[in-house]
């Protein structure tokens, strides 16, 4: 295994899923609260699970996610 092409990799992968995470969460902030589903004081519990079904890896990573200060 060639380290630096590994850890190249993961990064451009939890970069990619860190992008993405985030537009699909600030759509969904949006959407939610316009529609009145949710108060713009939050915080909002958040669950992310990491999962490499080759290695049966699965991790699930929990926080808040603030609204305002």
């Amino acid at each position: 295994m060639n380290e630096e092409v590994f850890n190249l990799s993961i990064r451009r992968f939890l970069k990619r899923a860190g992008i993405g995470a985030q537009r699909e969460i600030e759509h969904a902030v949006e959407a939610a609260l316009a529609e009145g589903r949710i108060a713009s004081q939050g915080p909002l519990a958040a669950t992310m699970t990491l999962e490499v079904g080759d290695l049966e890896l699965r991790v699930v990573f929990e926080g808040d996610i603030e609204l305002e200060e």
